[in-house]
């Protein structure tokens, strides 16, 4: 006789194999299963979330593919999932192909820059500008002038940086690439930002995933790369102090992205049912903030009944999910070396989600 458990696996490998299920009952148990994909860069939250939830509601499976922020909006779009993780909001262009998107913050999270020096630890310091140079492939040995001038106490090799990039459309790149942008005229004119990016580096190396791209750096020597912080503590990678715009070299850690988050985030907020695209949380002013710090957001359609094959007992289980990741699940924030979201964040989360309606009823009134 097959389990629930294991039945939902099966379930599961037919989903990865290109069968997209978006809800399936198993008529023994009554399970639901809720499908989501997307980004990388909340992934080891995510998952901890998933985990302690389907533990009170075993019934209940999540099943959250980080298969980057990129694929996520494609399968949203797609409607094959019941939400995208992304950590770049929806353009105007995505909008029009996924009408009626909610916007829900559901962590903070900041972007390290990890390297592999031999007999260098962590806290190189970097500019901002620096690191733009290195990865326009303006700066391409790692005794440059630029570096070494900041950092007289290190003796840097003369070796040839290798660069490392995301390969698949990412939110992380997104982010990263839109910190780049304001730190160096040359970067915004010639490159970009983008979830995908024609990388100018010469020697420059590609891998999947906030985890595919910390690999590559930790194998690779004079590498260096960008990589979410919870990934790099993992990994227990080397990282720099970046320049932030007070001047200061920070290191990427838990305390620094609580404090941009706070600095930040207090500021006014779009509604969620608005337009996000503009909102970022780089270079806050506070002076032991962290300067590469972004949202990452769970996307869902407001009328859930677009989705195929959604029911309303689907629909109740998914908001009630939704309210957890937003409310108690912040709780898990810290031990993940995510910042917890902040009150006003969590206020507006919740109004955002009270708008979800399952054929013109709104769900949170059926709770």
């Amino acid at each position: 006789m097959v389990t629930k458990y294991t039945a939902i696996a099966v379930i599961v490998i037919t989903i990865l194999s290109g069968a997209f299920i978006t809800v399936t009952y198993l008529t023994s148990a009554n399970a639901i299963l809720l499908n989501s994909a997307g980004a990388s860069f909340p992934y080891p939250l995510i998952d901890k979330m998933i985990t302690e939830y389907n533990r009170a509601k075993p019934y209940i499976q999540v099943n959250y593919q980080p298969s980057g922020s990129g694929a996520g909006i494609t399968a949203l779009t797609d409607k094959t999932v019941f939400f995208a993780g992304s950590d770049a909001p929806l353009s105007n262009f995505e909008r029009e192909k996924a009408l009626n998107t909610l916007h829900i913050p559901e962590t903070i999270g900041s972007i390290a820059i990890t390297y592999n020096i031999p007999n260098i630890p962590s806290g190189l310091k970097l500019t901002g500008q620096i690191v733009a140079d290195i990865f326009e492939g303006k700066i391409t040995m790692w005794n440059d002038v630029a570096i070494t001038n900041i950092n007289n106490d290190i003796i840097l090799p003369a070796e040839t940086i290798k660069t490392v990039h995301r390969s698949e459309s990412s939110g992380t790149t997104f982010v990263f690439t839109g910190y780049l942008n304001t730190v160096s005229t040359s970067w915004k004119n010639n490159v970009g930002q983008s979830k995908t990016i024609a990388w100018p580096a010469a020697n420059d190396v590609a891998s999947s995933g906030n985890t595919g791209v910390a690999q590559i750096i930790t194998s690779t020597l004079y590498s260096i790369g960008y990589v979410e912080l919870a990934y790099v503590l993992q990994a227990d990678m080397t990282v720099a102090a970046i320049q932030n715009p007070s001047g200061n070299y920070i290191l990427p850690t838990l305390n620094s992205t609580t404090i941009a988050a706070q600095s930040v985030a207090l500021e006014g907020l779009p509604a969620g049912n608005a337009d996000w695209s503009h909102v970022n949380l780089l270079n806050a002013k506070d002076a032991n903030a962290y300067p590469i710090v972004s949202f990452s957001y769970i996307l869902v359609y407001q009328e859930l009944n677009v989705i195929p094959g959604m029911t309303q007992e689907c629909a109740t289980a998914f908001v009630q999910f939704l309210l957890y990741m937003v409310n108690d699940g912040q709780n898990l924030a810290n031990s993940s070396n995510y910042a917890p979201l902040p009150v006003n964040v969590v206020d507006l989360n919740t109004e955002t989600i009270k708008l979800i309606t399952f054929n013109g009823q709104t769900i949170t009134t059926l709770l």
